[in-house]
């Protein structure tokens, strides 16, 4: 299983049909979750998201709408029994902020969080299941954009397999041991298989358009992308470190990306039409995120 669901898409403050920042990035038997802002905890229970399948924290940077969630999140995964680590990974620079907010108020740590603090950018750490790394965004406080990426594999071709007459237990052999005797022949699985190239994802939250959000969002499956004003209000997004729905389609669009899920939108647009609109004009194979919604990662 491969999706996002979206606890949360205001930027800045909640609004009455939004919450804040949050999202949940299922991946096999990870469950990653994105930026935790205020009130996470309850849109975790609304979607049905239990704290304990939790299995890494990541936070883009220290400003409230994309961490202040962050300590009811950890108290409540330690709460409801949970006792594996869960990797917290965040801007080295911001491990002040980090301490309060996990020292906010009294509880009893059972779960061991495993800080996991990020000085440089670049490869964080190599798969499997995924590498993660990380890309410095522009922003007016530092911000870490995080890109997941699965290595290449191999599937096997039914047509091949069948021309040479493997079947049955004889499959599992081939996968097991790398080659089997069919026929009075040696067959290699490179043979009967072809590459499977791996999936990627990519996280872009607050920043001006830039080489590193780009870099990011190379040929991933699905980007995930602030868009907090239209492009009427270019000037305004630029002061203060933020994308247009226009800037997240071409960053989607110079890097190849597959599809793009707009979020973060600034209270001022209570309909996102219009940023969606903007958007598809240059870059057509995008959604807009909603409170709750599933997005299902695009199959290759």
């Amino acid at each position: 299983m491969r999706e996002l669901v979206v606890f949360g898409t205001a930027g800045q403050v909640p609004t009455r049909e939004r919450n804040v920042n949050g999202y949940l990035l299922r991946w096999d038997s990870e469950a990653l979750l994105f930026d935790p802002g205020e009130g996470t905890q309850r849109q975790m229970l609304l979607a049905g998201v239990k704290s304990s399948s939790i299995t890494r924290i990541l936070l883009t940077h220290f400003h409230g709408d994309h961490c202040l969630g962050l300590p009811g999140v950890v108290q409540r995964i330690a709460l409801d029994g949970a006792t594996r680590p869960v990797g917290l990974y965040y801007h080295a620079s911001g491990h002040g902020y980090l301490e309060r907010l996990l020292g906010s108020s009294a509880h009893f740590t059972r779960a061991p969080v495993d800080l996991r603090p990020v000085q440089v950018p670049g490869l964080v750490e190599q798969g499997p299941p995924f590498s993660l790394t990380a890309g410095r965004l522009e922003h007016s406080v530092p911000v870490w954009g995080w890109r997941i990426e699965e290595a290449d594999g191999r599937r096997l071709v039914p047509e091949r397999l069948a021309a040479l007459g493997i079947e049955g237990p004889a499959i599992g052999e081939l996968q097991r041991t790398g080659s089997i005797n069919a026929g009075g022949k040696i067959v290699t699985v490179d043979e009967v298989s072809e590459v499977r190239h791996g999936q990627s994802f990519a996280f872009i939250m607050d920043t001006r358009i830039c080489g590193a959000a780009v870099d990011l969002a190379r040929n991933a499956d699905m980007v995930v992308a602030e868009c907090t004003y239209l492009s009427e209000r270019r000037e305004l997004a630029a002061r203060y470190g933020h994308l247009t729905a226009a800037d997240a389609a071409t960053i989607a669009q110079k890097a190849n990306a597959r599809l793009l899920v707009l979020t973060h939108y600034s209270q001022r647009y209570p309909d996102t039409g219009p940023l969606l609109e903007e958007a598809q004009a240059i870059f057509p194979n995008t959604v807009a995120a909603a409170d709750l919604a599933t997005i299902k990662m695009p199959r290759r």
